[in-house]
């Protein structure tokens, strides 16, 4: 087990894991029949370029395949070894890769987690998307307030989205991690976008953070009810 890890973290290794997790995707989203809900949200959210596009950590493995070729579009990811396979797989769909870490609830606290939100808050002043996992980090399905200050301090708006398939193993980890398979069917849902005003104070700060956790839900919800009926669960 050792000497795995060990080959785990050389960067051959890395690249050949990222290259053929992009690829295991890209196969997957081609054989999968997708239904979209709202079925004209890319229209809708032309005019709202660049966007901060939501989702909860573990159901984001597919999210790469939501890129629309014209838009530009970056991804927060984390510094740990196995965030450089996330960037790699990432930039095989065109994706652009933001390194760091650090919303701890309150905020992108640590040094990284700094530099991280100013690179988040210039690329979206240079018109670059950015799609981010909305969770405390360790703590599933609970938003935490960074995204909400991306949000208040550019201007930009968070749509809260989510991708299920029909056919999927579910990991027993903290995040319920969900490896999406081929030859099912497959939605992809927006809740209704949020703003956060640039003068919100602490208690409206606190209820845009939970309006975006209960939007999550809701269209994590319906995504796996649109893929396994009414009583689908992610």
């Amino acid at each position: 087990m050792r000497l795995w890890r060990q080959i785990g973290r050389q960067r051959w290794a890395k690249v050949t894991i990222g290259v053929a997790a992009a690829e295991y995707l890209r196969f997957v989203g081609k054989t999968t029949r997708f239904t979209l809900e709202p079925e004209d949200i890319y229209a809708r959210g032309e005019a709202d370029m660049p966007i901060i596009l939501a989702f909860w950590h573990g159901q984001h493995l597919l999210a790469p395949m939501a890129r629309q070729s014209e838009h530009r579009v970056a991804m927060l990811v984390s510094h740990h070894h196995d965030g450089e396979v996330n960037a790699i797989a990432a930039r095989r769909f065109g994706v652009a890769t933001i390194r760091g870490s650090g919303n701890h609830g309150g905020g992108f606290v640590h040094k990284s987690g700094v530099a991280a939100f100013q690179a988040m808050l210039d690329s979206l002043a240079q018109g670059t998307s950015i799609a981010l996992s909305a969770d405390v980090p360790k703590v599933a399905r609970v938003a935490g307030l960074g995204i909400i200050k991306l949000a208040q301090a550019s201007g930009r708006p968070i749509y809260p989205s989510a991708i299920a398939t029909s056919r999927r193993y579910v990991l027993n980890n903290w995040d319920r991690t969900t490896i999406n398979l081929p030859f099912g069917r497959g939605a992809g849902v927006a809740a209704e976008p949020l703003t956060v005003p640039p003068n919100a104070d602490d208690q409206a700060l606190e209820a845009a953070r939970q309006l975006l956790e209960d939007r999550l839900n809701a269209a994590t919800q319906r995504a796996y009810d649109l893929v396994d009926g009414p009583k689908g669960k992610g």
